[in-house]
């Protein structure tokens, strides 16, 4: 069972871990970003760039999972509770 936050985490249900939709919306970003300097990289024929842009776009994909599966344990813990971008 996946929890919100890890078990030794300094965070508590009152004061989380981590701003999970703040990581959300910076993962996003950064997938994006990330994604179309790949694709200029790769039109620009700077292979090793286009490379390098493509593993921290990978990695920003990666990041978006792990933050929907931490909110998803967030909201069957804490269910009918809204968060904000910062929390």
């Amino acid at each position: 069972m996946t929890r919100s936050q890890p078990r030794r985490a300094r965070g508590t249900v009152g004061h989380a871990y981590s701003a999970l939709n703040l990581r959300l919306a910076l993962a996003a970003f950064g997938l994006v970003t990330m994604t179309l300097f790949a694709v200029l990289a790769f039109r620009a024929e700077v292979v090793w760039l286009g490379v390098v842009c493509a593993l921290f776009a990978v990695v920003a994909a990666v990041d978006l999972v792990v933050i929907q599966r931490r909110r998803a344990a967030r909201r069957r813990e804490e269910p009918g509770t809204k968060h904000s971008l910062f929390e």
